[in-house]
């Protein structure tokens, strides 16, 4: 005997077509703050090979390590873009640890101030975007089913 019950398509099955703007807006922004991870990794690298630092090992280590901090998001984004389940987690953590360092750059003055309030207003959105119900639910997470 067999039913005729169908059942729903998961995220990933679903795909992009169906991703709520939530998730992209979220997607988009934490591959925004990966992509400017990724730059000052790649500007410490051309000021590694163009000037002679101080400590060539210490050097060395901020860049490899800047460039390392860029994979997170940057994977996160990608995971977020695709409605991957795993990805939330990640980009969540990354906004995490952005307020933090939004804060100390607000306390810097000047210019930091408008970068300050630029990496704060973007973290709150994405996190903002990954609670919500609809993004929740796209990703494949919810009350657990016993």
């Amino acid at each position: 005997m067999s039913t005729d019950k169908e059942t729903p398509p998961t995220p990933q099955a679903q795909g992009p077509a169906s991703r709520p703007r939530r998730i992209a807006v979220a997607a988009a922004l934490t591959g925004i703050e990966g992509l400017v991870v990724a730059g000052f990794g790649v500007v410490s690298l051309v000021l590694l090979a163009t000037d002679k630092p101080d400590d060539m090992t210490q050097a060395v280590t901020l860049a490899v390590t800047v460039l390392a901090l860029a994979a997170l998001p940057l994977a996160a984004a990608r995971g977020l873009w695709l409605c991957r389940r795993w990805s939330r987690g990640p980009s969540m953590i990354v906004q995490l640890l952005a307020l933090p360092v939004a804060w100390q750059l607000m306390q810097n003055g000047g210019f930091s101030v408008l970068l300050a309030l630029l990496l704060a207003a973007a973290a709150l959105a994405v996190l903002g975007c990954l609670v919500n119900p609809a993004a929740t639910e796209a990703l494949g997470i919810g009350p657990r089913q016993e």
